[in-house]
């Protein structure tokens, strides 16, 4: 009997967080993957930008003593970084109903990271929550009765 193998071409896709991984939610909490802040040089801290035209988010690295430097603070187990910008909701005018991912994110020439409020989308990993809340609560409520 003559073999015949069939090569399996790998998926080009890489792993979650292979990528830039960065979300914002309600509370302006804007939060990046260990990998996210370490290709940005890994700083202590960022300056917050906003182009209202674009309606576009820059964060750029900085100093923690810089003059408007917002820390990167710890987020989770595995390195990632939380930056709290509530103030840049506010400010700007920003509405953000639902933690939000922005899959396009990149990084600029000038070295700043670039998060287009067009493009985003509602996080997977929040949409998922939700259900699960949704459904524990309809499961108490048929419990209650």
């Amino acid at each position: 009997m003559k073999t015949m193998w069939k090569e399996i071409p790998r998926d080009p896709t890489r792993g979650q967080w292979a990528a830039l991984y960065v979300t914002i939610n309600s509370e302006g909490a804007i939060v990046l993957s260990r990998l996210t802040h370490d290709r940005l040089g890994a700083p202590k801290a960022y300056q917050l930008f906003f182009d209202p035209v674009n309606n576009r988010i820059g964060l750029k690295p900085s100093a923690l003593a810089g003059k408007h430097a917002y820390p990167a603070g710890p987020r989770g187990p595995h390195g990632g970084k939380v930056i709290r910008a509530f103030r840049l909701l506010k400010d700007c005018s920003l509405s953000i109903p639902e933690t939000l991912q922005f899959f396009d994110a990149e990084i600029d020439h000038e070295g700043i990271l670039i998060l287009d409020l067009r493009t985003a989308r509602i996080s997977p990993r929040a949409a998922r929550h939700r259900e699960k809340r949704k459904l524990k609560v309809a499961g108490a409520k048929l419990t209650d009765t």
